[in-house]
């Protein structure tokens, strides 16, 4: 496994970078594609493993200062490239025999200009500095949206125009720290780099995690398939996260809802942990002892 001091750190961009980098140089089997990029042109990273013909999608960070979900993806990719390479048991399974017939693909962090910026403040936003500066008056500990205030969880298209009405009604007419759904549905590019990424594969279900709650959520509108629910029972059997249904401005516009809904297959929200957002990164250790089985079993039910 890799001797590196990243879950003890936030997970800024040069760490974040530093630690995929070190995972494509010591495990060759991975693949490691950094062509999508962010607002302000920063890596949106995709890993991928195993059989891609037959791959699911985990992917984490939607929004800025939710940036615990990135540590905890790094974490498990690590841990599963460990088993693989050694082939080692990882919960009394061979996962270097599964990956022939199963495919990963980790997306850590999907915005990381949100998460740059909910760290690090809004100098890092780079030419929507000011645009920052004056919605978040300096403070941007608890920023969701990306570098212009477009919350991504808000962009994707499904029931876009009916999510943004409720937005205005709620207050939310445009640039914010959080809820903005952006001009119109998928107008920002990490949207359409999550957009495309599935388009372009053949994912059989995808987890997009989120904190906090410890929630699953699983139904959207009549295409959610019938075994949805059944997969966010077994998910929640190990972790004894409440399986239920989000409300209001959660509903419609997210990546999960648009993943059903363009592809009639299961797709879930993880809210990871349990608090007030951003969780402390003293939080981290406890939320990924109880989330890795459950991570082991997204790629194989």
């Amino acid at each position: 496994m890799l001797n590196h001091n990243y879950f003890n750190e936030l997970p800024i961009e040069s760490y974040r970078n530093k630690f995929i980098s070190n995972l494509n140089l010591q495990y060759p089997f991975i693949n490691v594609n950094s062509k999508f990029k962010s607002l302000c042109s920063r890596n949106i990273t995709v890993i991928t493993i195993g059989n891609m013909e037959n791959s699911v999608l985990l992917s984490g960070a939607y929004h800025g200062m939710e940036w615990i979900t990135t540590l905890l993806l790094l974490k498990f990719t690590s841990r599963l490239c460990d088993s693989i390479n050694q082939k080692k048991e990882f919960f009394n399974m061979d996962i270097s025999k599964f990956i022939n017939s199963r495919g990963i693909t980790i997306i850590p962090c999907v915005n990381p200009d949100g998460v740059e910026i909910s760290l690090r403040g809004p100098k890092y936003a780079g030419k929507y500095y000011e645009l920052v500066e004056n919605i978040s008056g300096g403070d941007t500990s608890n920023w969701q949206t990306n570098a212009r205030g477009v919350d991504l969880n808000h962009n994707f298209n499904a029931d876009w125009e009916d999510l943004h009405l409720r937005e205005q009604q709620s207050g939310f007419t445009g640039p914010s720290r959080t809820r903005f759904g952006g001009p119109y549905p998928e107008s920002e590019p990490e949207t359409q780099a999550i957009t495309k990424i599935c388009r372009e594969n053949n994912f059989s279900h995808a987890l997009a995690f989120h904190s906090q709650g410890e929630e699953i959520y699983w139904n959207y509108g009549k295409n959610t398939p019938e075994k949805s629910e059944f997969m966010a029972k077994v998910l929640s059997s190990v972790t004894n996260y409440k399986v239920c249904f989000p409300e209001g401005l959660a509903v419609g516009g997210g990546f999960k809802d648009w993943f059903i809904t363009e592809f009639k297959k299961p797709g879930f929200t993880i809210e990871i942990g349990k608090g007030k957002n951003p969780l402390p990164i003293s939080d981290f250790d406890s939320i990924y002892e109880k989330l890795e089985y459950m991570m082991l079993l997204s790629i194989i039910i």
